[in-house]
């Protein structure tokens, strides 16, 4: 099997975040990047799918050389090749156009499977899955949690509101995982020995088209007001419709 998984790195969840003076972007100092969680859960799947029907795994990245330690942690843990494509892009749309240049002049074509993350935890936009499927003409399932197949249709659980839904697709198809598809594992010393050896393509893909949308500013969310005690239920009732007005 050909399979191509879109890492994006985001920033560690566990970092405080301070916008840039410009505005426009986050301060990177003190700040460390990582693999998109959900974007792990995509790579492990594809790992599985070839230990089981053999093929090459190769992931593909939008970004700088910054990205490029968290690539080899990929390579690491299992992923065969690397490409990292620079491009200036702008917005989800750019970032599946590029992807999807840099996946068909890898592959020739359309691989067997396209894999990456529901969403980053960044922008939580949710749409160069789809979008890249659309590019490639090929169905897209997405919030995937589980995953059966013999090689040539797939049977996957996907989240839905108020629980679950299962769909078969025949190869060739995309989908974005969720928590709950796999555990992703953890590169041993083999594999890290391994990733220092493995090839990093550099390439670069132009727009085929201006950016139809800019970023204007970014700004943190209101800080929530102070909660109130309230002594009884009839002030509770009271508050509830004169200031929260949903009843």
């Amino acid at each position: 099997m050909n399979l191509a998984v879109c890492l994006n790195q985001v920033p560690d969840t566990s970092m405080r975040i301070k916008i840039a003076p410009d505005g426009k972007g986050i301060d990177n100092a003190g700040i460390t990047y990582v693999i998109n969680p959900y974007d792990e859960f995509a790579l492990e799947e594809a790992l599985k799918l070839k230990e089981k029907f053999g093929g090459v795994v190769t992931t593909f990245s939008v970004g700088d050389d910054s990205f490029q330690q968290n690539i080899r942690k990929a390579l690491a843990m299992g992923a065969d090749k690397a490409v990292l494509i620079k491009s200036p892009v702008r917005d989800a749309s750019d970032v599946a156009g590029a992807l999807a240049e840099a996946i068909k002049s890898h592959f020739g074509g359309t691989p067997d499977c396209i894999l990456l993350g529901k969403e980053s935890t960044d922008f939580n936009d949710a749409q160069v899955g789809p979008m890249l499927a659309e590019i490639f003409d090929i169905p897209c399932v997405t919030v995937v949690v589980g995953l059966e197949t013999d090689g040539a249709t797939a049977k996957l659980e996907r989240e839905i509101e108020g629980g679950k839904e299962i769909v078969e697709v025949k190869f060739p198809f995309a989908l974005t995982a969720q928590k709950g598809l796999n555990v992703p594992r953890v590169p041993n010393m083999k594999g890290i020995m391994a990733a220092k050896s493995k090839p990093i393509e550099i390439k670069d893909v132009p727009l085929a088209s201006a950016s139809k949308t800019a970023l204007l500013a970014l700004d943190k969310p209101p800080q929530k007001q102070a909660g109130k005690i309230v002594s009884s239920a009839a002030e509770l009732v009271k508050l509830l419709r004169s200031e929260a007005k949903v009843v």
